[in-house]
């Protein structure tokens, strides 16, 4: 199996970049390799890709090796299942409430005795014609991740439990459901929002967990590395959005 550079990276105290990419392309996936990325978030919870597409999205960033993280959208262990034989090398689960749910993601992540994901020969293990499949999930355990993310006042009231499970890779903040869920839809930079997120990362580090979140412009960016942020994701979106407009305004000038 391959080599999880992003959390090798993360687990030796350094920062991790990446791009969430809600829409189907390889390409896309391809040239955020290319550019330096870390790693790469198929958002299977907010965009329509199935794991039959997110398979060959997988295949695109293991041609430029970049790690593939795919989000989904349901914590059901048969579910998450599925997207992780695509041979992504790991899962970042929204919306865990609770030290219950971050435990049903830990089990469908990982193979017995860590977990209880179900065993096949399939195309992370190289379709079982390259290697023992003993051999292949002593490699699976220890190169995949397991991103859970805290956006909801609920998983605030339980984030002791939540910190205090083994297993984790990092503790990803959702600053949009956050706001939303403190009656700022939208205001991710509203002060009780910012006031929230800084409670966030203090409890998290504490804990002695990494932390992740979204930066979605340089301001932001420059805020979540003074925060001590580890894991931080750009959107697609805004990256090209940024690019195209910037070299619009240079060629209508």
């Amino acid at each position: 199996m391959r080599k999880n550079l992003t959390k090798e990276k993360i687990k030796g105290g350094k920062v991790a970049y990446g791009v969430f990419v809600p829409m189907w392309s390889p390409s896309i996936v391809e040239i955020i390799g290319h550019i330096g990325f870390d790693f790469v978030i198929f958002d299977a919870e907010h965009g329509p890709m199935a794991a039959e597409s997110c398979e060959h999205m997988v295949r695109a960033a293991d041609c430029v090796n970049i790690t593939p993280i795919i989000r989904v959208a349901m914590n059901i262990r048969q579910n998450i299942l599925r997207y992780l034989d695509t041979g992504a090398l790991g899962v970042l689960m929204p919306q865990t409430n609770s030290r219950a749910e971050v435990e049903t993601v830990i089990e469908s992540v990982k193979y017995p005795p860590e977990g209880r994901r179900g065993l096949a020969a399939v195309r992370p293990a190289n379709y079982g014609l390259a290697g023992s499949l003993a051999d292949y999930v002593k490699e699976a355990n220890q190169e995949t991740m397991v991103i859970v993310q805290v956006e909801t006042l609920q998983a605030v009231d339980n984030l002791k439990e939540i910190l205090a499970v083994p297993g984790t890779d990092v503790i990803f903040i959702g600053p949009s459901d956050l706001s939303s869920a403190m009656g700022y839809p939208g205001q991710v930079d509203h002060p009780e929002v910012q006031k929230m997120i800084d409670y966030l990362v203090n409890e998290i580090r504490t804990a002695g967990k990494a932390s992740g979140t979204v930066a979605y412009d340089l301001d932001t960016l420059r805020k979540c590395k003074e925060r001590g942020f580890q894991c931080i994701a750009y959107s697609v979106v805004p990256m090209l959005v940024k690019s195209g407009r910037e070299y619009l305004e240079a060629a209508r000038d």
